[in-house]
Parts: C-alpha cells; structure tokens; sequence
C-alpha cells in the first residue's frame, strides 16, 4: 500500500480541503483590504490567515460522511458550521490584540464568515 491519501464515500480529499481553506483566506484578506485601515497589517494578514486557517482546521478534523451528507439540499452540517469556526478564530484574535480599528474589524470579520459559508458550499 502506498502512501496516497484513502478517500472513503462521502469525505474529501485534503487538496480539496485546502484549496477551500486557501480560497476562503485570499477573500478574507480581499475584505481585509477593503474594510481595515491602511497601517494595520498585522490585523489585514490576521484576518486572511486566520479565516484559512479555521476553515481548514475544521474540515480536515470534521471530514466524514455523516457530517458532510447535506440535511438542507445543498448544505451539509460541516458548512454550516466552518463560518462558525472562522467567527471563533477571529473573534479570539480580537480580543487577544484589540485591532486598530474595532468597528471596521467587526465588518471585516463579518464578510470573513460569509466568505467562509460561500466558499465551504460552493467548493465543497
């Protein structure tokens, strides 16, 4: 036996989960970009690795069948649930390191978590 990576019915692969978490990061930081002032980097790279970083922690641990069969057509529990996740991980990092601008975070971390939910359905 080799050292590919077993793929059972129902689950996916961990290229495809990383591409989604990858994706999901690059729009985060996108919306980063757009919403957080201009000298608050460490927030704007926050933000896009941190929302790639959940969404990946999340699917790779949560990647079984019974979690990924959709209840809702379309949406399954393990999509619904990784917005959740990045709202977790961004909200600890917030409240870690207030960022420089707290509203604009908020707005930010908002478009993160939409971006996370369209990601997680449309890749997944």
């Amino acid at each position: 036996m080799g050292t590919e990576t077993l793929v059972t019915a129902g689950s996916f692969t961990s290229g495809q989960i990383a591409v989604t978490a990858v994706v999901t990061g690059v729009l985060a930081f996108a919306a980063a970009l757009w919403r957080l002032p201009r000298g608050a980097w460490a927030d704007r790279v926050a933000v896009g690795v941190l929302a790639g970083v959940s969404v990946f922690l999340w699917r790779i641990s949560a990647n079984m069948p019974e979690l990924n069969s959709d209840g809702l057509p379309g949406f399954s529990a393990a999509d619904w649930l990784a917005p959740v996740m990045t709202y977790l991980f961004l909200s600890v990092y917030a409240d870690l390191r207030v960022p420089a601008d707290a509203r604009r975070y908020r707005q930010t971390r908002a478009l993160a978590v939409i971006a996370s939910l369209v990601v997680d359905v449309v890749t997944l």
